[in-house]
């Protein structure tokens, strides 16, 4: 037995053996409501769990755990650890806020209490991203360990407490105090595996813009009787809007955007994404290329929402004004302001009637790509190789995470890595979100692994 898989064979069993207590870490996580939104939970909650992470990553071994005020009012938790002399220096990446339960009744078992069914731990923020705070902690032990022998390298951390309300919060702190984010590497630990028990680094991140548009056709909403016909339905008008954001095979089909753009990464067969996004039998997926195509490599139109007469008290009434949210996805190569314009000139273009429109642009983000030729990614690498037997594949993510083009801005020699817990079968955002506990096994030693790794670089 060689002395590297000797070391390996000894952090996977302190790993295995450290399980138990990420559990029980795991378990006081999701019983803290931690949801960003003093409107639905009390701060107390989110308080509550920053001074968690404070006690419990000073326990592993970090420094100087405290809670930062970012610029959104809301607090991160930061601390550092040094390493050896001449050491790289490593920031590990979570967040502690949560998504709201949404339908309590959709639930299975208590959203807020950790509960184990069939292999999986249940609860939310059981993976998104609790589950990734306790591989963060098993990792940090495993290397640490009660005897506190250190890291290999020195270390920052940084969790964030409003990241699943987009309030920008920690973006703002980084130009504010860059030092508590500098680093050689970044683990952005908020994503996770394609498919689960397959090692993967997330490479490309979609960008966003969403907009409100309004449609203006009458002074006010006039009898359908009396006027229905020549009188120009302002939702009928929208509905033609909405439906020209797309071909007649699906594709967005938005003016002046690209639409043919090729996924060099892992696949992503047809028939597990229709498994793995609930697509009901006989109803067809959309767009023309692969389904990696569409959602890493291609612009993406959603209309999130509209406002008209819900149908239970609606009146026989031609419609004034009515608006819809859309949002459209961007991948890397299209600037996020450009696709703004498009998809404002062309909903602005293809009102018919000479209908009224205002467009209102609502948020913006640019998407990510990940430089992926460098020592830390080598080393990633190798510790994925090591921890799950396989090699690790790259994918994209359709969500975007605007924090890491901040940070890819204000240290563009630093290595950015997108990995965690979080593989489809989580549900994340979703009732009944879960989460494997053989990935946090797995994620919690390849990190335990890339850390020893990369600090001596083979």
């Amino acid at each position: 037995m060689t002395a590297e898989s000797t070391e390996t064979a000894a952090l996977r069993e302190r790993v295995r053996a450290l399980m138990p207590r990420a559990k029980e870490d795991l378990t006081e996580l999701v019983a803290m409501r931690s949801v960003a939104d003093p409107r639905q939970f009390p701060p107390e909650e989110c308080a509550k769990t920053a001074d968690f992470l404070v006690r419990a990553f000073t326990e592993a071994g970090l420094k100087d755990m405290r809670r930062v005020t970012t610029p959104d009012g809301t607090d991160a938790v930061v601390g550092h650890a040094p390493g050896p002399e001449g050491a790289p220096t490593v920031l590990l990446y979570c967040h502690y806020d949560v998504q709201p339960p949404l339908d309590d009744a959709a639930w299975r078992t208590p959203p807020f209490e950790l509960t184990e069914r069939d292999g999986r731990w249940y609860g939310r923020g059981a993976a998104d991203c609790k589950g990734n705070i306790a591989m963060h902690l098993t990792a940090l032990r495993a290397l640490g360990g009660p005897e506190g022998r250190g890291f290999p390298v020195h270390l920052k951390f940084v969790a964030e407490g409003s990241e699943e309300q987009g309030t920008g919060g920690l973006e703002k702190l980084v130009p504010l105090q860059p030092d508590l984010f500098a680093a050689d590497a970044l683990l952005i630990c908020d994503t996770g595996n394609f498919a689960l028990g397959l090692p993967t680094a997330t490479t490309s991140l979609r960008g966003l813009t969403n907009v409100v548009v309004t449609v203006s056709t009458l002074k006010g909403e006039m009898h359908s009787g009396m006027f229905g016909g020549p009188a120009p339905d302002a939702l009928a008008a929208l509905v033609r809007m909405l439906d020209g954001l797309r071909d007649e095979h699906g594709n967005t089909a938005v003016t002046g955007l690209a639409g043919d753009g090729t996924w060099q990464g892992v696949d992503y067969p047809a028939e597990r994404f229709r498994a793995d996004a609930g697509v009901l039998d006989g109803v067809s997926l959309v767009g023309t290329g692969s389904v990696a195509d569409e959602l890493w490599a291609r612009p993406a139109v959603t209309v999130l929402g509209i406002d008209c007469p819900p149908v239970v008290g609606s009146s026989a009434a031609v419609q004034a004004k009515v608006r819809a949210r859309v949002s459209l996805r961007v991948p890397p190569g299209i600037d996020a302001d450009d696709a703004l314009r498009a998809l404002t000139d062309h909903l602005t273009s293809t009102a018919p009637w000479g209908a009224r429109v205002e467009v209102e642009p609502e948020s913006a983000g640019q998407p990510f790509r990940a430089r992926t030729d460098g020592p830390a990614y080598r080393a990633l690498a190798t510790a994925f190789r090591e921890a799950y037997g396989k090699d690790v594949v790259q994918a994209g993510q359709g969500g975007s995470i605007p924090l890491c083009n901040v940070l890819a801005a204000h240290f563009p020699d630093a290595e950015i890595a997108l990995v965690g817990v979080e593989e489809p079968g989580c549900l994340i955002h979703a009732p009944n979100e879960s989460v494997d506990p053989s990935e946090i096994e797995h994620m919690a030693l390849t990190e335990a692994l890339f850390l020893s790794r990369y600090a001596t670089p083979l």
